[in-house]
């Protein structure tokens, strides 16, 4: 590949960057483990989104590894593969960005995500798809052949996260695609500020959740790791985006 990666710092912040343009990831330096970026802690919602914990979690795209060290912290039974197409990127990660090395929990492959999710049919509680190339394009990541796969390889209490560019003009189109591979069970948060919106899809069991059980497992999510969703949760309840106070997937 013709791009370069870079690494920045900023008041405390370390930045890893694709041609010096697009940022691919963050990680404070004082607070490794925890998640810097608005979207990064958005995908975590999928842990308010079933009641048991996830215990085998699929990452597609490493970037700075905030995703993988928080829930390697945070949810000390689960077991986590994650799917980078990049050698340069998991050099980054492992010499900037604390990349945990525990073979027992974490399984770090070498390769295209969706070539990954096609030929490989393991089961997932919890599948993140975070994975840009210098461009900002998700390419294969983002059709509904790899979200009709993904979803084949969900538990049936699965639930699939998805970082979406919402400024982007094909923005509709991937959520289109996504409710066209989940029947329509899927679903996308507002736009952070960052012109990032994460879209969930799910598996197996509806999921019916009002606005007080999300606060509640957020409340519980904040004691033990540490992460403040209730923000998050009030913007969607100000977006009126569910019916009757109630997120329904």
């Amino acid at each position: 590949m013709s791009f370069s990666i870079d690494i920045s710092e900023s008041a405390g912040v370390r930045y890893l960057h694709f041609s010096a343009e697009w940022t691919q990831g963050a990680m404070r330096v004082a607070r490794p483990w925890n998640l810097e970026l608005e979207y990064t802690r958005e995908m975590m919602v999928s842990l308010l989104l079933r009641e048991d914990a996830p215990r085998k979690i699929l990452l597609i795209g490493l970037g700075a590894a905030s995703l993988l060290k928080f829930l390697y912290r945070n949810l000390p039974l689960a077991h986590l593969t994650v799917v980078e197409i990049e050698p340069r990127v998991v050099a980054a990660a492992r010499q900037f960005f604390k990349l945990p090395e525990d073979p027992k929990r974490i399984n770090l492959v070498l390769d295209d995500g969706a070539n990954y999710v096609l030929n490989h049919d393991k089961q997932y509680d919890l599948i993140l798809v975070d994975g840009f190339d210098e461009n900002g394009r998700a390419g294969v990541l983002d059709t509904v052949p790899f979200y009709q796969t993904c979803r084949s390889r969900l538990s049936d209490n699965g639930v699939l996260a998805v970082n979406l560019l919402a400024r982007s003009r094909g923005f509709e189109n991937s959520v289109e695609r996504m409710l066209t591979a989940f029947d329509d069970r899927a679903f996308v948060f507002p736009s952070c500020e960052s012109g990032n919106a994460i879209a969930f899809a799910a598996a197996g069991g509806q999921i019916t959740l009002d606005f007080e059980d999300l606060k509640d497992a957020a409340v519980k999510l904040k004691a033990i790791a540490g992460l403040n969703l209730l923000p998050t949760l009030t913007r969607l309840a100000e977006a009126k985006t569910c019916i009757n106070n109630q997120l329904v997937l």
